[in-house]
């Protein structure tokens, strides 16, 4: 039969706290996908979608037309989506002249694994759950009569899941248009109070039981959701970048488009390094999916030192963007004003002042002492070559054929061209010690104690070890500095602690203080 998907994004997932402060609630990263893909993919290719937009609605369209340029989508832009007047049901009624037809209510927060049916017949869909406190609910009485209950009802017989199938499509709009009329100011209008008003005036509704429901609407449930559903990935997750990945393309998204505009630019410089961008828009761009294994998997002592003679060969060219002076007044930039912006970041966030620690029993001084030690005139004066940026293992696939680079920083200091080949083998060596894999197992440990006395640690694999020795035999085989990448290692995990989420950022801090300290140490 002929029917349609109506999909309401518009809101702004109050209930994901500041997951959301940068985009929409549909666009949470779930498993490799946002919550909103597992909803479109859940129907055929040629279903017609009635998308709602409002807040960062623009982020909505941009992904559904980037990512599925084959679907059919109609776009309804609502123009009150939060507060006084804002309602599910408002947004319903503004999509209601593109939904003349049997159609279906999928929540956007909504993910089940089940087949959908088409709307027959009315029905609404379940879960057979035993917490409904954020969830309203349903009751069956006598005769197979159903009830909906409000949110934290303590007897009820199914959840209700935000999914319904509507064939009688005339009533329902217009008891959602009494209803509105009757309170235009009512926030809680939504798909059960019109279902409620069908059922009282003789519609018949069926229940659809899905067995396996996730829901990431809120905090705990998206947690849960990334836990169970199947094609997870390890990701340190940030609030204003995602990275989403199907079966033939890969999706990143940036809050800032400044960042897809440069990292695009610089694709074209690294081409034949990083794979091909097959479209943009805005906040996204979508680069083909490189097959292969990412190399943090499957590196080995046996093989680094090939992939340190590829880069050296491939991506470590030596380029010219501007001219020497400006180059060393970009580094300078980049790894001084950069860090104490950063610094004083990280301070404002945790309510810190800079002290001096002891750190895994050694005495620390503060980071103003450590980088006024610092020698920046000598760290800046640096050659220009073709660079990467975030140059780790977690961004490289090994191919068939070599290697290929992902993920690939938007610029050095504003340039796109030139960077320093000492923070590409810097960025290498601190994912060596620190990587995704290890973090996300939450193998590190911080504890910080009175009187500044801080113990830190992390389990490395003797692997990575091992690839740590060649890089360092590397480093001097090419005749540069390995006190100059602990330097700049130890600065860059400065860089990031504010970056990070609870304790791996408090990590970075006291990690990066300690080893700061070592190798100002080894440079005297």
């Amino acid at each position: 039969m002929d029917y349609k998907v109506l999909v309401t994004t518009s809101g702004i997932g109050p209930r994901l706290g500041e997951i959301t402060k940068y985009t929409n609630k549909s666009l949470v990263r779930v498993g490799k996908k946002p919550a909103l893909s597992y909803v479109i993919e859940a129907y055929p290719v040629d279903t017609p979608f009635v998308i709602t937009i409002g807040y960062f609605g623009e982020h909505v369209r941009d992904f559904l037309t980037l990512t599925y340029p084959e679907r059919n989508f109609t776009f309804v832009t609502i123009d009150t989506f939060v507060g006084d007047g804002s309602s599910l049901g408002y947004s319903m009624l503004q999509a209601s002249e593109h939904l003349q037809c049997p159609f279906i209510f999928h929540a956007a927060d909504t993910i089940v694994k089940d087949t959908i049916l088409p709307p027959t017949e009315n029905w609404i869909g379940v879960y057979k759950g035993d917490d409904a406190s954020p969830y309203a609910s349903l009751s069956v009485l006598g005769g197979g009569k159903l009830v909906f209950n409000e949110k934290g009802a303590i007897n009820f017989d199914y959840i209700h899941i935000g999914l319904v199938g509507i064939f009688e499509y005339e009533s329902y709009w217009s008891e959602l248009q009494k209803l509105y009329d009757k309170n235009p100011n009512d926030q809680s209008l939504n798909d059960c109070k019109v279902l409620a008003k069908m059922m009282d005036k003789g519609s018949k509704f069926s229940t659809t039981l899905f067995p396996e429901w996730y829901d990431t609407g809120n905090a705990a449930a998206l947690g849960r959701a990334r836990t169970h559903i199947a094609d997870h990935f390890d990701n340190l997750d940030k609030l204003e970048e995602s990275i989403f990945l199907f079966d033939t393309f890969v999706i990143k998204f940036f809050h800032d488009e400044k960042i897809v505009a440069e990292r695009v630019a610089r694709a074209k410089s690294l081409e034949g390094l990083v794979p091909k961008i097959e479209g943009v828009k805005r906040n996204f761009y979508r680069y083909s999916y490189a097959k292969g294994r990412t190399y943090a998997d499957v590196a080995t002592p046996a093989t680094f030192g090939y992939f340190l003679q590829w880069s050296k060969k491939n991506l470590w060219k030596e380029v010219h963007e501007v001219d020497d002076e400006t180059f060393k007044k970009v580094c300078l930039d980049f790894y001084l004003e950069k860090t104490k912006k950063r610094v004083a970041q990280f301070h404002a966030m945790n309510n810190l002042e800079d002290e001096a620690h002891v750190i895994n029993g050694e005495a620390v001084p503060t980071i103003a002492t450590m980088l006024e030690m610092v020698d920046f005139n000598w760290l800046a004066n640096a050659p220009q070559y073709q660079f990467h940026g975030d140059f780790i293992l977690d961004n490289t696939i090994k191919t068939a054929e070599g290697f290929t680079l992902i993920d690939w920083r938007h610029n050095f200091g504003g340039l796109l061209v030139s960077g320093d080949r000492y923070y590409d083998l810097a960025k290498l060596n601190h994912n060596l010690t620190v990587n995704h894999e290890i973090v996300s197992a939450n193998n590190f440990s911080i504890v910080v104690e009175a009187d500044n006395v801080v113990t830190c640690d992390i389990l490395r694999k003797n692997n990575l070890v091992e690839c740590q020795s060649i890089l360092f035999d590397f480093i001097a085989s090419e005749g540069l500095d390995g006190n100059r990448v602990k330097l700049l290692t130890s600065i860059a995990w400065l860089n990031m602690s504010p970056l990070h989420h609870k304790p791996y950022d408090q990590f970075l801090y006291y990690f990066s203080k300690l080893h700061l300290w070592q190798a100002l140490r080894n440079l005297q």
